[in-house]
């Protein structure tokens, strides 16, 4: 029976998800061309092509879409394996800084199937603004942080997903045209600094009606109708709706980066990483 490398099948989701094969390369530790003589085998193998060549660059196309859904599936079970039966040797205490709505969303989750599989872990999650689990003052109390940046902001931290920004609300709640209610997170948010960014650019008018730093204090200020806000599209919770209306901008992207910090359990920490960046990719 004809069997696929997982070697491979990594290499061509790196590919895609640095958006590149020279930066696929540079963390795999391969060079460009055993990158692409390692694709080129895989097409092969499957009798397709997967990269369409358009100028100078390699675009993935349907095929190879679909090759890369299936691998990313294949890549989390052996990845999941592995560290099922690694447990035994993880133990430690481990301090996460995470944003809130990631806190709502990723963490029930991500904290109970890690629990179940390194039970001699403690985990202490800590959820606040991006730029303050980075601040200088603070980002010493953490082993490890997810936070958010700005696509074009120069980073540190190792970027996890490139995710779109989305309008959300209660589509319960009609939106007027003569005004945009905003539902905002305090001065520093990424979410806050990029709506008003985008708004200040076009001749609606538009303003803040409620201020919270918690996910939850967001979503009941939106369902009494006080609003609209931006999240990661990675991030929506349930209780929220995707909202679309001529009065509000494209938002762009932002960058959901893992910062990795110096700490007495190196190994626990790149674990929970990887946990953390396989449930983000799904």
């Amino acid at each position: 029976m004809k069997q696929l490398s997982l070697d491979a099948l990594r290499t061509l989701v790196t590919v895609v998800d640095v958006g590149g094969f020279a930066r696929a390369g540079e963390l795999l530790g391969r060079s460009q061309p055993a990158i692409s003589l390692q694709l080129k085998r895989l097409e092969d193998q499957l009798g397709r092509k997967l990269f369409n060549k358009v100028g100078q660059r390699q675009v993935i196309n349907p095929d190879g879409e679909a090759v890369y859904r299936q691998a990313k599936s294949m890549l989390a079970i052996n990845d999941d394996l592995f560290r099922q039966f690694e447990q035994s040797s993880l133990r430690g205490r481990l301090r996460l800084g995470i944003p809130s709505e990631f806190a709502s969303t990723l963490l029930p989750s991500v904290v109970g199937e890690f629990s179940q599989l390194y039970p001699d872990v403690s985990l202490e999650v800590t959820s606040a603004l991006s730029r303050n689990l980075l601040h200088d003052d603070t980002r010493d109390q953490f082993d490890l942080i997810l936070a958010l940046a700005p696509p074009n902001q120069p980073t540190k931290g190792e970027v996890v997903l490139e995710d779109k920004l989305v309008w959300v609300g209660d589509k319960r709640q009609a939106l007027p045209d003569s005004q945009v209610s905003l539902v905002l997170a305090p001065h520093g948010c990424v979410y806050r600094s990029k709506v008003i960014e985008q708004l200040k650019q076009q001749t609606t008018a538009w303003r803040i009606t409620y201020t919270n730093a918690d996910l939850y204090g967001l979503i009941a200020a939106i369902r009494q109708g006080l609003g609209v806000t931006a999240l990661a599209r990675s991030s929506v919770p349930p209780e929220l709706d995707l909202i679309r209306h001529r009065n509000l901008p494209d938002l762009g992207h932002v960058n959901i980066c893992l910062f990795n910090q110096d700490t007495q359990h190196p190994e626990v920490s790149r674990t929970l990483a990887d946990y953390i960046k396989g449930r983000l990719a799904r």
